[in-house]
C-alpha cells in the first residue's frame, strides 16, 4: 500500500480506508432529508487506489454511486496512479421529492488488490456560479460616492433564479438579509470609515431560498471605506528616522499632514512620535573562519545581546531571525554585514570578514631513480601538520604510525600517490615517480683453476644481492654434452656451492665446458645465462 494522508489541508483530517470484500458491498450509505424538488444536486467523492504504481497484477477498485438504490454513476477502474481522483455526477430531484438515499458500492471482485481510500464525500446543491466581481476588496474614500455591487450568475442551470443579498456585521461570522435586496444589484451607501461585508444567496425559485440544502452562496465581497482622519502613534530610537510622507522626522512630537493614501484618498494624518534614548545596544559576536580553503564551514555566532527594547532581531546579509542569540553556519570566506536591531530601531552593526585559509600543500619532492632491489626513504613535507596519510599503492609502502617517512622498495617503475589530511579535515594529494633501473648485475667467470691454491678454485655465479633471489639451476656440460655438474636453488656468490672441477669424484680434464645458469631476480623475472668456461690446472 501507499504511505499517504487524507486529501485535505487540515492537520486533523480523516479518510476512510477500505480493504474491499470478495463480493460487491456497500461502504457508505446516508439518507438526506429536507431537499427541494426540481433542484440540481451533486454527489461526489475523492477516491485513491491504495496500490503502488510499481505493483502489477492487482485488481483495480471500481465504485458505483447510487440514488435510492439505483445506480446513477460508476467510476470504472480507478487508476493505480498514486493520486486522489475526484468522481461524481449531478441529478435533479423529481417533483415532490424531498429525500434521497445516497450509497457508495464496491463493484470489483475481491482478492489481491481492490484497496481504496475515500475522502471528501460531498452532497450539495449544484447550479450556476454565483459571483460578485471583481473578487478583490472594493476601496472607496470616506468623502467618495456610493458604489454598486452586481450579482454575476454564470451558467444557465436555473431558468427562474431567485436572489437574496445579505450583509455581515461581524466579519462574516453571521449574516442578515438586506431588506429589499432581491434584485441583481445593490448599492453600498455607507461612507463611514471601516470594512463592510456582502454576499447573496441563489436558488432556482424564491421558495428554495429559505432552504439551506437548496441554495448556492456567492463569494464574500468586502468594501473598505478609508477614513479621512487617521491618528498614528509610533516610537523610534534616538538617532533614528521616521518617514512621515516625504518628510524624515528625528524628534518627538505631534505632526499633522495631508497625505494621499495608496488608494488615492486624501487623508489627514496626526502622528504622535516618541523618541526613546538609545541604551547602547551591544552583542557578543564570534567569527569562525572556514577550516580549509574553499570550504563552506565558517560560522558567525551572536550571543549576549544587551540594552535593547524587545523583541530584538539579528540579520546577516538580509537573513533575519527574531531572537536574542543566533548562529549562522555553512559560510564561505568573504565579507558579511551583521545587524542587530530592536523593535524601536535601536541597532548595532558589524562588518565581519571570514578569511580564507591557505590551501594545504604536500610535497614528495622530485622523482627518484633506483636500482632493482634498492630501497628509498621518502620524507613528506607540508605546510600544515598532517593527521593522516593515505598512500597508493599501499602494498608497496612500509611505514610507521604516521606514515610520513615511508620506506619504498618498488620492483618496477611506479608512481606513488599520497593523500594527506589535517585534523581540520583539509586534504591534498601529491605524487612521485620512482624509476627502477632494471640492470641485471650478474658476473660469470670465463675460466677457473681448481688446484687448491686459494685462487679461482671454484666456478660460481656472482650477483648483486638483493638484486637476485636465487640461482634456480646450474648445469655444466663437457665437450660431448655429458652433464658433469648440477645444483638447484642456491644463493649466488657462495664458492662452496660452485663446481670444484671434478666429475664422478675424479679431476675433470682441462678444456672448455659449457654452462647453463637460470637465475631468478627480486622482481620474479627468471633469465637464462649460457656460455663456456675454461678449466685450467
Amino acid at each position: 500500500w501507499l504511505r499517504t494522508r487524507d486529501n485535505s489541508t487540515s492537520p486533523n483530517g480523516y479518510m476512510m480506508v477500505v480493504n474491499a470484500s470478495y463480493s460487491a458491498g456497500i461502504f457508505y450509505e446516508r439518507t438526506v432529508d429536507g431537499l427541494c424538488e426540481n433542484t440540481l444536486y451533486e454527489f461526489s467523492a475523492d477516491i485513491l487506489n491504495l496500490i503502488m504504481s510499481s505493483v502489477s497484477n492487482h485488481i483495480q477498485p471500481n465504485v458505483s454511486f447510487l440514488i435510492n438504490d439505483e445506480v446513477r454513476y460508476s467510476t470504472g477502474n480507478i487508476p493505480q496512479n498514486e493520486i486522489w481522483n475526484t468522481y461524481g455526477f449531478t441529478f435533479t430531484t423529481e417533483p415532490g421529492e424531498t429525500s434521497v438515499k445516497l450509497t457508495l458500492r464496491n463493484n470489483a471482485p475481491g482478492g489481491i488488490g481492490n484497496d481504496l481510500a475515500l475522502d471528501n464525500i460531498s452532497f450539495r446543491a449544484c447550479g450556476p456560479a454565483a459571483l460578485i466581481l471583481p473578487v478583490e476588496v472594493a476601496n472607496i474614500c470616506e468623502d467618495g460616492s456610493p458604489i454598486t455591487l452586481n450579482a454575476t450568475v454564470q451558467g444557465g442551470q436555473f431558468s427562474n433564479p431567485a436572489l437574496q443579498w445579505q450583509q455581515s456585521f461581524d466579519e462574516g461570522a453571521t449574516w442578515e438579509d438586506i431588506p429589499g435586496g432581491a434584485g441583481n444589484s445593490i448599492q453600498h451607501t455607507q461612507l463611514s470609515g471601516g470594512y463592510y461585508y456582502y454576499r447573496y444567496l441563489l436558488a432556482n425559485s424564491p421558495a428554495n431560498l429559505a432552504n439551506s440544502k437548496c441554495r448556492i452562496i456567492s463569494n464574500v465581497k468586502v468594501v473598505y471605506v478609508q477614513p479621512r482622519f487617521h491618528s498614528v502613534q509610533d516610537t523610534i530610537c534616538e538617532g533614528g528616522t521616521f518617514l512621515f510622507g516625504d518628510t524624515p522626522l528625528m524628534e518627538g512630537g505631534v505632526y499633522i499632514d495631508t497625505l494621499i493614501s495608496s488608494i488615492g484618498c486624501d487623508s489627514i494624518v496626526t502622528l504622535a512620535l516618541t523618541v526613546v534614548p538609545d541604551g547602547g545596544l551591544i552583542a557578543e559576536v564570534a567569527a569562525n573562519d572556514p577550516s580549509c580553503a574553499c570550504y563552506e564551514d565558517g560560522a558567525i555566532e551572536v550571543a549576549d545581546v544587551r540594552n535593547f527594547y524587545p523583541p530584538v532581531s539579528i540579520s546577516l546579509d538580509g537573513e533575519a531571525v527574531m531572537a536574542e542569540q543566533a548562529s549562522f553556519s555553512n559560510l564561505s570566506a568573504g565579507s558579511y554585514f551583521l545587524s542587530v536591531y530592536d523593535r524601536l530601531g535601536c541597532s548595532v552593526e558589524y562588518n565581519i570578514v571570514l578569511s580564507e585559509p591557505d590551501s594545504l600543500r604536500i610535497s614528495l619532492g622530485p622523482g627518484r631513480a633506483i636500482g632493482l632491489g634498492d630501497e628509498v626513504i621518502l620524507p613528506v613535507t607540508s605546510n600544515y601538520p598532517l593527521a593522516s596519510a593515505e598512500w597508493a599503492p599501499p602494498e608497496l609502502v612500509i611505514c610507521d604510525a604516521d606514515c610520513l617517512k615511508p620506506l619504498l622498495q618498488p620492483l618496477q617503475t611506479t608512481t606513488f600517490y599520497l593523500t594527506g589530511t589535517t585534523a581540520a579535515g583539509c586534504s591534498a594529494t601529491d605524487s612521485i615517480l620512482i624509476e627502477v633501473n632494471e640492470v641485471r648485475s650478474v658476473y660469470i667467470p670465463n675460466a677457473f683453476s681448481p688446484n687448491e691454491d686459494g685462487r679461482n678454485d671454484r666456478f660460481a655465479l656472482y650477483a648483486d644481492v638483493p638484486n637476485v633471489q636465487e640461482v634456480v639451476s646450474m648445469e655444466i656440460f663437457n665437450r660431448w654434452g655429458a652433464l658433469v655438474f648440477e645444483r638447484d636453488n642456491f644463493l649466488p656468490n657462495d664458492l662452496s656451492l660452485g663446481w670444484d672441477g671434478t666429475f664422478k669424484g675424479k679431476e675433470a680434464p682441462d678444456g672448455a665446458y659449457a654452462y647453463v645458469f637460470r637465475v631468478r631476480f627480486l622482481d620474479e623475472v627468471e633469465l637464462e645465462y649460457t656460455g663456456v668456461v675454461h678449466l685450467v690446472r
